[in-house]
């Protein structure tokens, strides 16, 4: 990853930079009035990340799953998380064929190409964990036998952060396969009047179509992989890393596993913004999203009611971008 192996060619970095771009510009016909949280859903597909959206009802979540699984051309399922769903309803189970007299695979929701879990945190423990094998490893295991998920393979996951009857907190284990957490929040005046606009009379995700295809976006995922990243910017994740785990306020900080995700975010970041190698801007500009969730305040920083966001930009503001005479850590 930090060698010129491979580095993708300039009309390639062109030809991926611009596809990520358009697919921006057709969720932007639908989601109207958030073009970060696009860009981050977008660059999450790119790494070949998931995305967890967190936010109370109604300010888009859904839509946006669904628009961008329309504007890919890939295949698309929601699973509506609730505390009576078991495991096999997410990965489907084995049934008994009595005319063949055998049991054949009846595959469930979860082998579609873009799958939205709405209110992930309803589910108990148990259905909560179905999903981790197919997020890490992109296959699930059903009685013993192991069925490959499609690729492209993203799992987009909401949950209301104001609800908290019936819900079940996830688990660390769980929020470490999101490559990144994004809130929608409320769009502004202007954005809100354009939404009433254009939904009065047909939803504008009627008029979506496909702009590109499964083929060409695994093409540019494995792109992506690719994007230069120098060793300095190793060294600058490694050092955001360790000052997580080094921070009086954080009593868990973030896993090698958070810092691999945070560089390849970056590489996506750097492609979308027509760049074969990754600035320290890409880096800091995805930190948040990409850590945030990751991490475990102490107990005195919860009761200063302090946030592992702004935790995470604190980091990022004094870490200084060049390292001096004693490195990083100084």
């Amino acid at each position: 990853m930090s060698s010129h192996t491979n580095t993708p060619s300039a009309s390639q970095i062109h030809d991926t930079s611009t596809m990520l771009r358009r697919i921006v510009q057709h969720i932007e016909q639908v989601i109207i009035g958030q073009r970060a949280a696009v860009d981050f859903a977008v660059i999450t597909l790119a790494a070949r990340g998931h995305l967890l959206i967190e936010d109370v009802p109604g300010t888009g979540k859904t839509m946006l799953a669904r628009t961008l699984a329309r504007t890919l051309g890939c295949s698309f399922a929601r699973i509506q998380l609730t505390p009576d769903l078991l495991p096999a309803d997410i990965t489907g189970s084995a049934i008994f064929n009595p005319r063949e007299l055998n049991f054949s695979f009846h595959p469930g929701p979860i082998h579609a190409q873009i799958i939205l879990a709405d209110e992930l945190n309803r589910a108990t423990p148990r259905t909560q964990s179905a999903l981790l094998e197919a997020m890490e490893e992109r296959q699930i295991t059903v009685d013993g036998t192991t069925h490959p998920l499609p690729s492209p393979f993203m799992v987009i996951a909401t949950q209301n952060p104001v609800e908290y009857e019936g819900t079940f907190t996830l688990p660390e284990a769980q929020l470490d396969r999101f490559s990144m957490r994004i809130r929608l929040g409320y769009p502004s005046h202007h954005d809100e009047l354009a939404i009433l606009h254009a939904q009065r009379h047909q939803h504008p995700i009627e008029s979506v179509t496909a702009y590109t295809n499964a083929t060409d976006i695994i093409a540019l995922q494995h792109i992506v992989q690719h994007v230069y990243v120098d060793p300095a910017i190793d060294e600058y994740v490694v050092a955001l890393g360790a000052r997580t785990r080094q921070h009086a306020d954080i009593a868990l900080g973030a896993s090698t596993r958070a810092l691999l995700t945070l560089t390849r975010i970056a590489q996506a970041r750097a492609l979308l913004g027509g760049r074969g190698y990754v600035l320290p801007d890409d880096v800091q500009a995805v930190a948040v999203p990409v850590l945030a969730h990751r991490l475990i305040l102490s107990p005195a920083a919860r009761m200063r009611n302090d946030t592992s966001e702004q935790l995470v930009r604190d980091i990022v503001t004094q870490l200084p971008v060049t390292p001096n005479r004693s490195g990083w850590r100084g």
